[in-house]
């Protein structure tokens, strides 16, 4: 599976298809076209596959799947088409969510069927606009099932390792489940055989490996992902490689020309490519243009996003849709220099700023937004507000009892350990309201009085300057133990005070090349450009910058894998280039076993 560039053929190696760049939507899309039986390349100029998928939950959300069934609901492929019509609108073609609901269910039973990959649904994860008709609470969304990294024999290393902060004991990885139980470990049996699972587990993990082998959340995808590439044949990996020029003539994309340590090489291309470079994030000149005054620092994607492909790829003609939202989706982030000089940027999901005992203000010490809301619309408000008032950063204000059960950003629940937070300035801490806000530099009259009104809102249950906790999604990120009449209200009233600065983080490119329904690039007259095709985060999302529900980057971009690989395919065969999936792997000729002509196997 894994090649080294200068074992391929100085005058140009031909491939089926070409997939560049390996984060979850590329990974998918070559493990597609190599279940078809063609010669696949996938691509990746980083030493990690994994991308931001790497990083993430790993939700993956595509309605109508044969997982649905496995939770209450009645759910249906046109009560979620409603449901995105009114949560997107007119800021994508409604044609493309509809080939993305079609095709969602043959792509997950397709990939589940023949390959590693597993998913479940998750008991309860609801949309994100709950508001919305048309929206649920469960059945949508997807994750993928633990896995065990050991599977993967020396390839482990090349799985992109997740976000420190987001780990525990030194690299053991948890999800939602195990979190439910490490924080009921001294109150039930069940939770406490769980934490002792997990537990020996790791510590069985680092005798022998740098972290824990159980793979969660996005790392399981990738892990899963590398594991059934690297049981094809057909299916040849290039790391550390950059695409450096597209040849292209009348008939469409010819040939990529690759580089890697140095070593220069051209491949032909048959069906097409596939791009999945992760979008534009960290291209310095797309990012002024596309995300103004969003520090690149305060980014928590994976490095890989640098956009250099689509310098490549605009003078064919390829052109970014309009309309969205955002450019980009947005998470609110703190951040923390760590000892090797490098800077953790945390994303602030769900576990805190949710929670009853915790408010948001601006520098004016004023709430602004409601802080209950998804990630994404946190952060879009973040920079709205700042237009008029100054707002990034913004402050994440806790009380002690509040910290004490929820944590604050990279500071666990419990309420221990916070010398070094306290000294390196991620966490500021006062006895009283006045001296929190002479520390962070706020006003104090607009602190005290934002505290003094969230505390009224506790004891009715009602906020009524933003609506915090009107709906079942903001209720479901509250504390369901919490005995007031609102789970994300509660009280600020206890000594010492807390407070962790925002930013709004983009977790990825919702602005992207303008594709057809077959994931094809248009030009700028709306043609198919032939050969080349986009997905993930170089696909204009279908979501038109709008964050509907959990998993609406890592759905669609399984899914248009699923499709772009099936056209490319198709392509592929009828060029000449392959059998289009027809015969099976087995009578395939072994002129297609990349690794036993081309390269070295790991």
């Amino acid at each position: 599976m894994l090649l080294d560039l200068g074992k391929l053929s100085p005058e140009g190696e031909a491939f089926d298809v070409v997939v560049v760049g390996a984060g979850g939507a590329g990974m998918s899309a070559a493990l597609y076209a190599a279940i078809d039986g063609t010669r696949v390349l996938l691509v990746e100029h980083s030493e990690y596959v994994g991308g931001t998928t790497a990083y993430s939950g790993g939700t993956t959300w595509i309605p109508g799947t044969h997982h649905a069934s496995s939770v209450p609901g009645n759910d249906t492929l046109d009560t979620a088409e409603a449901f995105l019509t009114r949560a997107v609108g007119e800021r994508t073609p409604a044609a493309l969510r509809r080939a993305f609901l079609d095709n969602g269910a043959k792509a997950v039973a397709r990939i589940e069927a023949n390959s590693d990959v597993k998913y479940r649904a998750c008991p309860t994860h609801p949309d994100y606009l709950t508001e919305l008709e048309g929206s649920t609470m469960r059945g949508r969304a997807l994750e993928p099932v633990p896995f065990d990294g050991r599977l993967l024999g020396p390839l482990f290393s090349l799985v992109r390792p997740p976000i420190p902060e987001f780990t525990v004991l030194k690299g053991m990885m948890v999800d939602r489940i195990d979190i439910f139980h490490l924080l009921r470990v001294t109150q039930s049996f069940a939770s406490f055989g769980h934490c002792v699972k997990i537990l020996l587990r790791h510590v069985s993990d680092r005798l022998r490996y740098p972290r824990g082998t159980r793979l969660v959340m996005g790392n399981a995808l990738i892990g899963r992902l590398l594991l059934s590439l690297s049981r094809r044949k057909n299916a040849s990996l290039l790391l550390n490689t950059s695409v450096e020029a597209i040849r292209h003539d009348e008939a469409g994309v010819t040939a990529l020309t690759l580089v890697q340590n140095g070593t220069r090489r051209t491949v032909r291309v048959k069906g097409g490519v596939i791009f999945a470079s992760g979008g534009f994030n960290r291209h310095p000149a797309l990012r002024k243009a596309l995300l103004p005054g969003a520090d690149e620092a305060w980014c928590p994607g994976a490095p890989g996003h640098t956009g250099k492909l689509h310098e490549l790829t605009r003078p064919l003609g390829a052109h970014y849709g309009e309309g969205a939202l955002s450019n980009a989706f947005w998470a609110p982030v703190s951040r923390r220099q760590r000892k090797d000089g490098s800077w953790a940027v945390f994303p602030h999901f769900v576990f805190d700023r949710a929670k009853p005992g915790m408010i948001t203000v601006n520098q004016a010490g004023r709430r602004f937004l409601n802080e209950s809301t998804s990630y994404h619309l946190f952060g879009v408000a973040m920079q709205e507000a700042h237009k008029t008032s100054p707002s990034i950063p913004a402050y994440l204000i806790a009380d002690a009892e509040a910290m004490r059960k929820y944590g604050m950003g990279m500071v666990r629940p419990g309420g221990r350990g916070l010398a070094p937070f306290l000294a390196d300035g991620y966490l500021t801490c006062a006895d009283t309201i006045e001296e929190l806000a002479a520390k962070l530099g706020v006003d104090a009259a607009g602190l005290k009085d934002s505290v003094v009104c969230n505390n009224a809102y506790a004891k009715t249950g009602v906020d009524p300057d933003f609506g915090r906790g009107s709906t079942a999604y903001q209720r479901h990120n509250g504390d369901a133990s919490w005995n007031g009449p609102n789970p994300n209200l509660g009280s600020i009233e206890r000594a010492p005070f807390y407070a962790v600065r925002l930013y709004p983080g983009d977790i990825g490119a919702a602005t992207g090349f303008v594709t057809d329904t077959d994931a094809r690039v248009l030009d700028t007259r709306g043609a198919p450009i032939p050969g080349l095709y986009a997905v993930g985060n170089d696909m204009h999302s279908i979501m038109g910058g709008v964050y509907a529900a959990p998993g609406i980057t890592l759905g669609p971009g399984l899914v248009f894998g699923y499709i772009a690989a099936r056209h490319a395919v198709q392509r592929a065969s009828a060029e000449g280039g392959g059998d289009g999936g027809l015969q099976s792997e087995a009578c395939r000729p072994s002129r297609h076993m990349g690794v036993a002509t081309h390269g070295v196997r790991v």
